[in-house]
This record gives structure tokens, C-alpha cells and sequence, in this order.
């Protein structure tokens, strides 16, 4: 995979970028990459919960924290 680094990005971007990556509960680095492929009409890499959930009609009161859920489930592994 490659990386790139976006310099001088207008704040206004980033906070409307950090607003639907957490709305979507995936992280603002996510989101971007996202956005980039969605604008090269390409498929995204990955699905979030929140986009299975909201497919299936289940309206969320908060956002998921995909990290905790993950790290309780590999602590209730190890059990």
C-alpha cells in the first residue's frame, strides 16, 4: 500500500472529513481514502459496521467505537 501526505489542507475540510468519518464510525484516514476512491469511481477497500447497520435499517444513537469492540473481543478470547 502507499501513503501520501496532503499539505495544507483547509481546516474546513478536515473538520467536515472528521464529522462523516465519525458519523460513518470509521476513522477521518479511512474516510479519506474512502472519498478518493468513491471520486475515481472505484469500490472501497473495506465496510464499516455502521454501513451494514444502516443498510439493514438500524438507526444508531451514537457512534460505534470499532476499537473497544475489538479489543473486548480479543480479551474475552484469551479467557
Amino acid at each position: 500500500m502507499a501513503s501520501l501526505m496532503i499539505r495544507n489542507l483547509d481546516e474546513n475540510v478536515k473538520r467536515e472529513l472528521r464529522k462523516r468519518a465519525a458519523e460513518r464510525g470509521v476513522s477521518m484516514e479511512q474516510e479519506a481514502r474512502d472519498r478518493l476512491a468513491e471520486s475515481l469511481d472505484m469500490p472501497r477497500r473495506q465496510k464499516s459496521i455502521y454501513d451494514d447497520l444502516t443498510r439493514l435499517g438500524i438507526a444508531l444513537d451514537k457512534p460505534i467505537d470499532q476499537k473497544k469492540a475489538t479489543d473486548e473481543m480479543w480479551d474475552e478470547s484469551f479467557r
